[in-house]
This record gives C-alpha cells, sequence and structure tokens, in this order.
C-alpha cells in the first residue's frame, strides 16, 4: 500500500480506532525489539515500517485534535 493511500485510509478512522492500532503498534515495536535483542536477525529489518506507520498514526491523530 502506498503512503497516500494509507494516508487517507488513516484520516477515515476515528481517533479511537487511530490510538487503538497505535498501541497495537507500540506492543508489536517492543516484542520485535526484546526478538532483536535476543539474537534474531529477522526481527530488527521489521521494525523501521513499523515505526514509520506508528509515526504516521501519531500524525493524523495530532491532525485531528485529539490528545496523545
Amino acid at each position: 500500500m502506498k503512503v497516500r493511500e494509507m494516508l487517507t485510509d488513516l484520516r477515515g478512522l476515528t481517533v479511537d480506532d487511530l490510538r487503538t492500532r497505535a498501541r497495537d503498534l507500540e506492543d508489536q515495536v517492543f516484542r520485535l525489539r526484546l526478538q532483536s535483542a535476543m539474537g534474531q536477525g529477522e526481527a530488527g529489518n521489521k521494525i523501521r515500517p513499523i515505526r514509520r506507520e506508528l509515526a504516521r498514526l501519531k500524525a493524523v491523530i495530532s491532525e485531528k485534535g485529539g490528545k496523545d
């Protein structure tokens, strides 16, 4: 999915849905960091795209005026 399409989809969601999704992504990043620290090399490659999506979510939340 391209970034513009993702952003239009995110902007269509409510703030509560965005916050729920952000919490899920934060949890995923945490688990991947643990896996990376334990030596599972594949986990390191997955962190960056999830962090970027999390940043996009937080940007849309702030655009909508929701406090994070």
